[in-house]
């Protein structure tokens, strides 16, 4: 799981990032169309609604150390679903 912000601005867009999720047993890639400004319950709002409710929910995630990774919200998200979260190395 990662993001990717910076994206050019252009047209009628609405959303500035992608939340990149990927399915480690299909290697299936799903985009889903953020804000790079997103807090980390819009971003557990989003995986709920447009991953969770699709796929079931996760035993492991991978993320990067950013804060939205890292925070409280987040670590409670994980703990209430049961999930592992673990953060890769640079």
């Amino acid at each position: 799981m990662d993001w990717v912000t910076g994206l050019p601005p252009g047209g009628n867009r609405i959303y500035n990032a992608f939340l990149v999720i990927v399915d480690r047993f299909s290697k299936t890639p799903l985009f889903l169309p953020c804000h790079k400004d997103d807090t980390a319950m819009d971003t557990a709002r989003l995986i709920w609604n447009r991953v969770v409710s699709w796929t079931g929910i996760f035993t492991n995630i991978i993320s990067d150390r950013d804060p939205k990774s890292t925070s409280a919200l987040w670590k409670n998200l994980h703990q209430l679903f049961g999930t592992k979260l673990s953060f890769s190395t640079a």
